[in-house]
């Protein structure tokens, strides 16, 4: 007999004990309870391995996020196209990326943009240079460029021109009247203020209009014909509360910034849908599933945002780094039209690379779907628009 055979086999080496479940007594064998799905990690532990935890279970922030945003950026449908072969969990799902681009985009587009003369990026509300200027200095620089421009166009007219050159050369000696008086009230305004004696300017108060006359809840009321009473009663205090809205953004005009921002993601993700069912109609003997279309959606949504973002970023940079312009700002500026340019060309590169068909009948697709969807985009931007300015 041989000896060998006598030996006991090496035992193998137990896994060590997780403990019992704290719910239901059970012995744990991973990270949950098999006998009542209780997670061993609670919210009594330290902060930051919860906020590693939501990080990773709201947005996938691991080394999932640089393997995505890249391709998503510089290869038109990588990402798509991995998803339809099997490869899906080194990268981030297309809902999250989607819904957490949105999100960073616009708040980051709040911050940037704003309509406010005091703001970090300021967007013009007129055409009036003198009125926007806020130094007596600044006014009068604006003046003299009007007024050299106004003598430029002086010095091109004929010496002899008869009644159309009388009248265009009356026209001129107005606009320099026009400018040097407002030039000079502006700078009688800044000194006033400077000195604490300017009155308050006085803002007319905003009305809307129907039937060629201001609207007014009893004398003027909004009335749709075939609507019941309570329809239209509700219709009229959205319109009064739309009139008080504008008011107050004659103060603070960041108010509609923020809310169609604010309102934007929540249009697209409404619109994110039917943009799948358009591919869907338009790819219909491709034989793919609506699914696959709603991928490719997700992905071509989340690239729009991820530029946006990137855009609003150089805003931020161009504003702190270059405040004066310069060469700089022009590098900024190229980036920024670079950016905005690549958009459309990747979306193109993007249909043609996912659905594989030839160049003529992806270029038909790609403008008729580009123009429905423009429509449909414009229509959702109105309505954002109205409903903002209502419930702001």
């Amino acid at each position: 007999m041989n000896a060998s055979t006598d030996l006991p086999a090496p035992a193998e080496p137990a896994e060590p004990s997780r403990g019992a479940c704290a719910n239901c007594g059970t012995p744990l064998q991973g990270d949950f309870c098999h006998a009542c799905g209780q997670p061993v990690k609670g919210l009594v532990r330290h902060f930051s391995s919860i906020v590693g935890d939501v990080l990773d279970s709201v947005f996938e922030w691991d080394s999932r996020t640089p393997r995505t945003l890249w391709p998503l950026l510089a290869r038109p449908g990588y990402l798509s196209l991995e998803y339809f072969a099997g490869r899906r969990v080194r990268y981030v799902s297309p809902f999250r990326l989607f819904f957490f681009l949105a999100v960073v985009a616009f708040f980051v587009g709040r911050l940037v943009i704003s309509f406010d003369d005091g703001s970090a990026i300021h967007v013009s509300r007129s055409d009036d240079r003198i009125e926007a200027a806020r130094t007596v200095e600044e006014v009068e620089r604006v003046r003299d460029e009007a007024l050299a421009q106004v003598e430029a166009a002086r010095a091109r007219l004929p010496a002899d021109g008869g009644t159309a050159t009388a009248g265009t050369r009356a026209a001129l000696a107005a606009s320099e009247t026009a400018i040097r008086t407002r030039a000079s009230e502006r700078i009688a305004r800044i000194e006033a203020e400077a000195a604490g004696t300017a009155p308050p300017r006085r803002k007319e108060r905003p009305r809307i209009s129907f039937n060629s006359e201001e609207w007014d809840p009893v004398t003027n009321p909004l009335k749709i014909d075939g609507l019941p009473d309570f329809a239209n009663d509700w219709l009229n205090r959205q319109v009064g509360r739309a009139e008080r809205n504008v008011q107050r953004l004659q103060e603070e005009p960041d108010l509609l910034k923020d809310s169609l921002l604010g309102a934007v993601p929540s249009t697209l993700f409404v619109l994110l849908p039917i943009f799948a069912l358009m591919l869907k109609v338009a790819y219909l003997f491709r034989r793919r599933l609506y699914m696959e279309h709603l991928i490719v959606a997700m992905h071509s949504h989340a690239f729009v945002f991820l530029v946006l973002l990137l855009v609003f970023t150089m805003m931020a940079l161009e504003h702190w780094l270059a405040p004066g312009g310069g060469p700089l700002a022009r590098v900024f500026g190229v980036a920024e039209g670079l950016l905005w340019l690549w958009i459309p060309v990747y979306l193109l590169l993007m249909q043609k690379r996912v659905y594989g068909q030839g160049w003529f009948m992806t270029l038909l697709k790609y403008f008729v779907i580009g123009t429905c969807y423009s429509i449909l985009l414009s229509l959702g931007a109105a309505f954002t628009t109205v409903a903002s300015l209502v419930w702001m």
